[in-house]
């Protein structure tokens, strides 16, 4: 049995064939090197992120502050806390939108991930 230590949960939002969004929820390991030479926190939020948009590149998204629905084409949805890594590769296509549950703010920091570079997620089965 693994060590829930060894993890933290994380969601994936990954592109289907057919240019629709869809998500998987997981885990990536913990102490594990990051390929990535840069990041950025931001605690603002524009109107246009919240309208159905593709991610402008693949990027572990860290929420600082903030519960955060996350809408993919089918209509489904999945909650990010603080605590659960969102990796954002649906890069292409239609793309997800999300809401603010509580509260106006929504503090999270970003950390793309560098081309061909292993995202780490591991998917629940």
């Amino acid at each position: 049995m693994e060590d829930s230590s060894e993890f933290v949960s994380a969601v994936r939002l990954t592109n289907n064939p057919d240019g629709t969004c869809t998500f998987e929820k997981g885990r990536i390991p913990t102490l594990k090197p990051m390929n990535t030479t840069t990041f950025w926190i931001s605690n603002t939020v524009e109107e246009w992120e919240k309208v159905t948009h593709p991610a402008p590149r693949r990027q572990y998204v860290v929420t600082l502050k903030g519960n955060i629905r996350f809408r993919v084409s089918d209509g489904s949805t999945f909650l990010i806390e603080p605590g659960i890594i969102l990796l954002a590769e649906d890069t292409k296509g239609e793309g997800h939108s999300w809401d603010i549950i509580e509260g106006d703010q929504w503090e999270r920091l970003y950390i793309p991930i560098a081309d061909n570079a292993e995202d780490y997620f591991i998917a629940d089965t």
